[in-house]
């Protein structure tokens, strides 16, 4: 349950939004204060996610997407890389039960060959294992970033065209959607970064054009269930136009 009952209390449970992303930063910069390693940051950073998921579930968010591991983080020194796919692989195997337990769906985003085989093998288990439970689909980014699915799309698209199953005239923003790894997602209605940055960080770049962005100074180890509802609070506040005028969606 949420340390501040009071939080929760001030969200409209009418006006959850759908679909939560989250830039989940700031692991590395918290070990550093405390004087450890980097990974140091990201097992404690486990916490957290289990924290979101467990506040997901209570609220009614019904997809929650978080970027763990993108395509330039490969450019990291290759010891924080192998720690990082180790610890993937180990919470995946943990976690199980408590997705089972909170009926969550594990999905992945990104390109998984570039994956270890052992995690590739442990993603897919335990894919498998939840793919029946549908109280929150929780989609991992590995391998994952925004540019990259973007031309992972034009390239399908180029196949239709090359084909003559399309022509360029008949493309529209339908395709390009169907052509993204997210393609059997709503877009995300609000986007979260912690630690202070204000960036976007080559993360959904398509799928974000008219989500809420919150942004935190919060470290991701640090961030607790109230946080998430604090984000969610600010959320409900905003008024969503998309390109519309307040009197035409009022």
């Amino acid at each position: 349950m949420s340390k501040n009952p009071s939080l929760v209390s001030q969200i409209n449970k009418n006006r959850i939004p759908e679909h939560i992303a989250i830039i989940m930063d700031g692991n590395g910069r918290w070990a550093k204060r405390k004087g450890h390693l980097r990974i140091f940051g990201h097992q404690h950073g486990v916490g957290a996610v289990r924290q979101v998921l467990e506040a997901g579930v209570e609220v009614g968010v019904k997809y929650l997407t978080l970027y763990a591991f993108s395509t330039e983080n490969w450019n990291r020194p290759i010891i924080e890389v192998n720690a990082l796919m180790e610890l993937l692989v180990d919470t995946i195997e943990k976690e199980i039960p408590t997705f089972m337990e909170n009926g969550v769906r594990l999905k992945v985003i990104g390109n998984q060959e570039q994956l270890p085989e052992k995690c590739r093998n442990q993603l897919a288990e335990a894919m498998e294992i939840t793919a029946n439970n549908d109280t929150l689909t929780l989609i991992l980014a590995l391998s994952y970033s925004g540019r990259w699915d973007i031309m992972e799309a034009v390239k399908k698209i180029a196949v239709q065209v090359k084909e003559g199953i399309l022509s360029p005239e008949e493309i529209t923003e339908k395709h390009m959607d169907l052509g993204l790894d997210t393609a059997e997602y709503p877009n995300p209605d609000l986007l979260i970064r912690t630690s202070g940055e204000m960036r976007i960080s080559n993360f959904l770049l398509w799928e974000i054009a008219y989500s809420e962005i919150y942004f935190t100074p919060v470290l991701w180890p640090d961030f607790t269930k109230d946080d998430f509802y604090r984000a969610i609070i600010d959320f409900q506040g905003r008024e969503r136009r998309f390109g519309k005028t307040s009197e035409q969606i009022a």
